[in-house]
């Protein structure tokens, strides 16, 4: 009986968890952006220094018409105030930045979860920006000298998502070519 309720349990959570996945990604890249199987065009990748961990980072390929559109890389901001801090960064054949989604995290309700963006237009900020855009020192809290707004009490929170987005610019910028390749020769040529 128990075996037979997990199992189904299982099942349907982890249905659930790929409906709210498909959900993120597609507020990134819209439906009518590419015409692929997002879940079916990825690659799992490795930096822990640039990704955040260890383990492999699915790297999510929207394509239209055979023709890439955009990367949406699931790194991870490993400093945030309770632990680590899932992410969604969506990048643009150019280098811009589609947007940016927090998957999961514990930070402190009401303190660092702001950049949660059902509750604050923080991680919008994000938006359009680049490597280039602001430049180098701009990439940081404004606390630290950069354009990004920080949360009153809470500048650890903001501060490792700023740093994981910028490091995710930057492994996508040095892998560009190998994360965008057809996926029967991508996925050990995308790791370091």
């Amino acid at each position: 009986m128990v075996a037979f309720t997990f199992d189904n349990t299982h099942e349907r959570i982890a249905e659930n968890e790929r409906e709210v996945l498909l959900r993120n990604l597609h507020v990134l890249v819209p439906p009518e952006r590419h015409d692929n199987d997002l879940f079916a065009d990825t690659i799992e990748v490795t930096d822990p220094d640039l990704l955040g961990t260890p383990r492999p980072v699915t790297v999510y390929r929207a394509r239209k018409d055979g023709k890439p559109v955009a990367a949406i890389l699931a790194p991870v901001a490993p400093d945030g105030y309770n632990g680590e801090i899932r992410l969604l960064v969506a990048i643009e054949t150019d280098g811009r930045l589609a947007g940016v989604r927090v998957t999961g995290h514990r930070e402190t309700p009401g303190l660092g979860d702001g950049i949660d963006a059902a509750r604050s237009d923080w991680i919008l900020g994000f938006n359009g920006r680049s490597l280039g855009d602001p430049g180098e020192k701009g990439w940081a809290v404004k606390k630290d000298g950069g354009v990004f707004d920080q949360f009153t009490g809470a500048t650890i929170t903001p501060r490792a998502v700023v740093k994981a987005v910028k490091k995710a610019l930057i492994y996508f910028d040095r892998h560009r070519q190998t994360l965008f390749a057809e996926a029967q020769d991508t996925a050990e040529e995308a790791s370091p």
